[in-house]
């Protein structure tokens, strides 16, 4: 099903080749004048260059072959040379009758679908998600939504940080704490304990502990290192220990990322790129694009038309160790014979920004991926508070994801408690749903890159630009349906009669435009736009008309039917924006 700008474009275009000119200049967008008009055509503009007439005298003559048209409800040429259109009520109502029938409301699918995958998350196992991972887990989760709707294969990859030194450290904090556990002896033959020597609280204290004695004990380090050596070289009892150590913290990452509605398709991470690195490194050596600077393996990836230096990709330390650019080349490596992707969007801060640019050069220049695969960092901006500065908790430390995800869903219950819309047994689901409108949209509704301010209050209120009001906007309408009795079809939609009613529709007919553009930019703001000036249009419609009171059955069914294919096209977006509406709000 075409756009609808596309096809009155389709038709001016025609009007324009009939009155003698290039059909190339009539493109058609929504005006940006809806006091004047619903849409325009400023074709006759650039057109009178060319034909060397007045603009005034061309829109005319487009618009004599447009008389009668019956897509329009007014064709006018205005002064200079605009072309101003509104659109037929029938030829409307039939175009939004057509969305309700069709799969995806009339959205085309991707033509040419393609596997890809999506790497967000990026935690580091043994340590608590906290605020710096929400963005990552919200707009990445968004963007995999949003591309399989298109009808791509998309793979969610998590890339936890699960290898180096942070292992190490946790190993050697346990062997000091511990040192008679079987995992520390050589000569231990036997099978080592089911149970893990930790609980997760214990294990998201060792870290920490474990890293700030590493500073200031040179001793401690070493033996970290060692530890990490160990492990790295298939030690038996270390392996095991780390076994330990993912399977507790996976499955707490689970459990929180549950709480988000974030899900992964493949839990995989450094770990898993590891069995490649040595044959990558030797491949790389083969083709004669690394070379030795002060003891450390590089590969120069600096472009003639680099504007500003973009240095070397470090490969292998001079102390033989590897970095996170060698392990993210060996993860493409890894990818590319389980996926095969046509693209691998990487989700993380911007301030990663150099890093994947050496990472892409590097993976091009070494022929890992080919040229058809797209390689793309996606950075996002800042979650701060209302200082300006990165968010933090009251002490200035940094917050816990579980407590920030709390302290919004607390915020939430009380005021829906206090308002006494919700049965009790409702209560603590309904706060969830919220909550998670708040604190999605909240994010979503800014651009990825941008930083943003995370006001609480703001993006928790039931009206304006905010999750909790597309929400209530949604329950709104909900209430009207359960009080219908008759059957409800888009086939039973009426020509618009009232400004609210062809707005409504109007605002429908966006779905397509808005959500081709959040596909397009990786970016979930746009849909979020969408939705707001649809719940708008949806409120005023509600509020101007008389609905389930109207006594002409046909009118009324027509009411109905406009407001549901509405509460469909808004459960859809927030679907995609990763959270759902209520019963009751």
């Amino acid at each position: 099903m075409k756009k609808i700008a596309e096809l009155i474009s389709g038709r001016v275009s025609q009007a324009f080749e009939a009155a003698g000119f290039d059909p190339a200049y009539g493109k058609v967008t929504v005006s940006n004048r809806p006091d004047l008009c619903e849409y325009q055509c400023n074709g006759a503009m650039p057109a009178a260059k060319v034909y060397h007439r007045a603009p005034i005298q061309i829109a005319q003559a487009v618009a004599a072959q447009l008389e009668g048209e019956a897509m329009f409800s007014m064709v006018s040429a205005v002064n200079p040379g605009f072309l101003n259109f509104n659109l037929s009520p029938a030829w409307l109502r039939d175009y939004v009758a057509e969305m309700g029938r069709s799969d995806r409301f009339g959205l085309e699918a991707e033509a040419n679908p393609r596997t890809i995958v999506i790497d967000y998350g990026g935690p580091n196992v043994a340590k608590p998600l906290h605020v710096g991972h929400l963005r990552s887990a919200i707009i990445g989760e968004s963007l995999k939504r949003i591309d399989r709707y298109f009808g791509n294969q998309v793979i969610g990859d998590i890339h936890m940080g699960d290898w180096g030194l942070q292992m190490g450290l946790i190993i050697e904090e346990v062997h000091e704490r511990q040192p008679d556990l079987p995992y520390f002896d050589p000569d231990f033959t036997g099978d080592y304990p089911a149970e893990a020597p930790f609980t997760i609280s214990e294990l998201e204290e060792i870290y920490p502990c474990a890293s700030g004695k590493s500073k200031v004990d040179e001793d401690f380090a070493r033996r970290a290192h060692d530890a990490t050596y160990k492990l790295q070289q298939g030690d038996r009892g270390y392996r095991a220990i780390w076994d330990h150590i993912m399977r507790i913290s996976v499955a707490d990452l689970k459990k929180n990322y549950d709480n988000l509605s974030v899900s992964f398709d493949a839990w995989l991470g450094e770990s898993d790129a590891q069995p490649y690195i040595p044959a990558m490194l030797e491949d790389m050596k083969a083709q004669g694009i690394t070379t030795e600077s002060e003891g450390a393996l590089v590969i120069d990836v600096q472009e003639e038309t680099d504007t500003k230096e973009v240095p070397p990709c470090i490969l292998v330390k001079s102390d033989g160790a590897t970095l996170y650019a060698t392990t993210d080349l060996a993860t493409l490596i890894q990818r590319m014979q389980d996926f095969h992707p046509g693209k691998v969007l990487y989700i993380t801060d911007k301030r990663q920004a150099l890093h994947f640019e050496q990472v892409f050069r590097a993976a091009r220049k070494a022929k890992i991926v080919p040229a058809e695969t797209e390689l793309q960092h996606l950075g996002f901006g800042t979650m701060n508070g209302k200082d300006g500065k990165p968010f933090k908790t009251r002490q200035g430390g940094v917050m816990r994801l579980e407590v920030l995800i709390g302290e919004v869903t607390d915020y939430v219950r009380r005021k829906i408690t206090e308002n006494q819309v919700v049965a009790a047994e409702e209560v603590e689901d309904t706060a969830r749903r919220i909550a998670m409108a708040a604190l999605k949209y909240g994010d979503l509704s800014n651009q990825p890159t941008k930083d943003y301010v995370f006001d609480l209050e703001r993006f928790a209120a039931f009206e304006g630009n905010t999750g909790p009001y597309i929400l209530y906007t949604i329950v709104r309408i909900k209430s009207i349906l359960s009080k219908y009795q008759g059957q409800v079809s888009s086939d039973k939609l009426l020509p618009p009669e009232t400004k609210e009613a062809k707005d409504l529709m109007l605002a429908l007919t966006g779905f397509a435009d808005a959500l081709q553009q959040a596909y397009q930019d990786n970016a979930p703001n746009d849909i979020c736009g969408y939705i707001y000036s649809l719940a708008g249009a949806a409120n005023k419609f509600y509020h101007e008309t008389r609905i389930l009171a109207e006594p002409d059955q046909e009118k009324q069914a027509g009411y109905v039917a406009l407001m549901d294919l509405t509460r469909q096209v808004l459960e859809t977006c927030i679907d995609l924006l990763g959270f759902e509406a209520p019963e009751r709000m």
